[in-house]
């Protein structure tokens, strides 16, 4: 026997792709930085006996990485402003890199000017924000479903003031991150049933009859939340319905749909029987009776939905201030049918919070089962920490420092918390070994997304602002240098004669300092050529794959030969020009002077610049019932 690489059509290597083993992805991601002792690890549920491995790493050994759009494969910094829980802040990609083998995400008080959009006036006008910090996500580059996620963390700020929001967490691929277009009816989904009073909120339903892009008919999807850590920092005084004082951090599940009946007050512990019971909690965690979800809001009434938030807080001291803490969460995601799965957290090993699936029955909502990207962040907002309500005498319509009419609604010694630094040390992901529920990549053969941005990608980058593709393709070297040192000179890279960084294999970025990262399988919706490499395959396998290649073509060519000849037989049938049958009807939508007006009014879901009109001819009973 011998290594055979062919190159084969898509339908051809699909269906050999169906028999051949495929090797487990599990390389491609891991930095080179890694502890040999961190190559594995055991789950902290006493339940769960499977060995894990490493799939997924970044050490942030390497001072001076960047994470700018197109930087690094990892991480995409975002450069924009965030539109969402009145945030304060612009993100750039400046305030985002690491120093001390750490990612340092530095908050800043600084003014960013920017196109803002009036949704009343449906006009755009210049406005500024006086807050500037920084956002990394890696949203379509590293995902996963099922596993362990630990972050090594030191959060930002004094543990007395308020008004920073650090954030860990983890959402469905189909949804970006601050760019509200593409969440907007996908965020937080996590639903699989047909439920009329759902499914024109629910932007992918599981009453649809046909699949788009790619995706599956009849199965709901959507961009569910996962929150790990998100810290609340401010004086230590009593809160209501709970012992936990803060500073405290939340643990959280966001999905949708959520109740709508007889829903918790903020403040108040929920009523039984109206809110999700047989929650786990650790010794030192209770519920969070400060945030039970949101209902968002869209016109007409049947496309607003709610959306719940099933949270929990643990307080912590100075210490977490001062020096790194580990934040675990283990997913299990549900079985096949929906039912099961489980999230767990856990701070420095110790149990915190625990959600099984027979918890969500309530809603009929499921544990997370979508790709999931990561994301880590620092943002502030009028909403997080600030004083509520508005302080007598003050409008709280302005928020900036040095300005004597904006800071009146603003926490004590706000303005004197910054600059404020919030320090990842480590990022690690593991997966259960021949665990069938645990995959890596952003779209998969069973939850495909990779058609559906494409078709939508304008949701998925910032247009208004200049911005024409999603991501940028990756730098691979190109950086100006001076000396070799300046591109990770003698592991990483080398500064070349003409002045510019050369990569050595396993690294990449413009200067060489990121470790490459890639799927060792690729995406579904890449393989329309796919080279089918380190495939042991005998001769006689090889031969007969090559003679029912050339059946198939032969087929192929012969059909399209015979229905060439039944239209050429047609045509010498028409010989003089076709009469006008229809002389009284208007001119169609198609030649472009009439006009289309879809049915039932306003659709909120579709496109406003959609300009082109498809006409088609399909069986009825394909469509979806209105």
């Amino acid at each position: 026997m011998r290594w055979t690489h062919l190159k084969i059509p898509t339908a051809a290597a699909a269906t050999l792709l169906f028999f051949l083993p495929v090797a487990p992805c599990n390389a491609g991601w891991i930095d080179h930085d890694t502890p040999d002792e961190s190559l594995t690890t055991e789950s902290h549920f006493p339940d769960d006996n499977r060995h894990y491995e490493l799939v997924f790493s970044d050490e942030f050994e390497q001072d001076g990485r960047t994470f700018e759009d197109g930087a690094d494969p990892r991480w995409t910094a975002i450069d924009k402003n965030d539109y969402t829980n009145e945030a304060l802040h612009y993100y750039r990609p400046e305030n985002v890199k690491t120093t001390n083998g750490v990612l340092n995400i530095t908050t800043i008080l600084k003014s960013n000017k920017y196109k803002a959009f009036d949704e009343k006036k449906l006009t755009f006008f210049a406005d500024s924000k006086h807050i500037q910090s920084g956002m990394v996500q890696g949203w379509n580059k590293f995902c996963m479903v099922g596993g362990i996620i630990e972050f090594s963390a030191k959060l930002p700020g004094d543990p007395k003031t308020g008004g920073l929001w650090p954030a860990l967490w983890m959402l469905g691929n189909l949804a970006r991150g601050t760019y509200v277009g593409s969440s907007n009816y996908i965020w937080p989904y996590s639903y699989d049933k047909c439920d009329e009073r759902n499914r024109h909120s629910q932007r992918i339903s599981a009453c649809s009859k046909v699949g788009h892009y790619g995706l599956d008919p009849g199965v709901g999807r959507g961009s569910p939340e996962i929150d790990v850590l998100e810290a609340m920092m401010g004086s230590d005084e009593k809160l209501p319905s709970t012992n936990i004082t803060r500073p405290y951090f939340s643990t959280s599940l966001q999905i949708a749909p959520g109740l709508e009946k007889n829903r918790p007050n903020l403040g108040k512990l929920p009523k039984k029987g109206y809110w999700y019971e047989g929650l786990e909690y650790g010794n030192k965690t209770q519920l969070n009776p400060f945030f039970y979800g949101v209902t968002l809001i869209h016109e007409p009434k049947q496309f607003t939905y709610q959306s719940d938030a099933i949270s929990a807080n643990t307080h912590v001291t100075e210490d977490f201030f001062e020096k790194h803490h580990k934040y675990r969460i283990e997913w299990e995601p549900p079985n096949d049918d929906g039912t099961e799965g489980y999230l767990k957290w856990y701070l420095d090993g110790e149990f915190l919070y625990g959600i099984r699936g027979e918890n969500l029955k309530i809603s009929g909502t499921l544990i997370p089962r979508e790709p999931m990207y990561l994301l880590m962040n620092t943002a502030v907002a009028s909403s997080w920490g600030f004083p509520k309500p508005c302080p007598e005498g003050c409008d709280c319509k302005c928020f900036k420092c040095g300005d004597p009419d904006c800071t009146c609604g603003l926490p004590d010694g706000f303005c004197e918390n910054f600059p404020a630094s919030f320090e990842i040390d480590y990022v690690r992901a593991y997966q259960a070994v021949n665990e069938s529920k645990h995959f890596l990549g952003c779209s998969t053969e069973l939850m495909p997304t990779g058609r559906f941005i494409e078709g939508h990608k304008k949701d998925y980058m910032d247009a208004v602002n200049g911005q024409k593709e999603p991501l940028l393709p990756i730098q691979n070297g190109g950086s100006y240098c001076d000396t070799s040192a300046e591109c990770g000179f003698p592991s990483k890279g080398d500064c070349s004669s003409s002045k510019r960084c050369v990569c050595n294999d396993g690294y990449t970025g413009p200067r060489c300092l990121s470790p490459a990262g890639f799927d060792d399988i690729p995406r579904p919706e890449s393989m329309e050529h796919i080279e089918v490499d380190m495939i042991m395959m005998s001769p006689v396998f090889s031969a007969l794959a090559f003679f029912a290649a050339v059946a198939f073509v032969l087929f192929v060519s012969f059909a399209a030969l015979r229905k060439r000849r039944q239209l050429e037989n047609y045509e010498q049938l028409l010989t003089e020009k076709p009469t006008n049958l229809f002389k009284d009807e208007e001119p169609s939508a198609i030649d472009g002077n009439g006009s289309y007006q879809q049915s039932g009014g306003l659709n909120p879901m579709a496109s406003n610049d959609q300009k082109t009109v498809t006409y088609c001819m399909i069986d009825g009973r394909l469509l979806d019932e209105q």
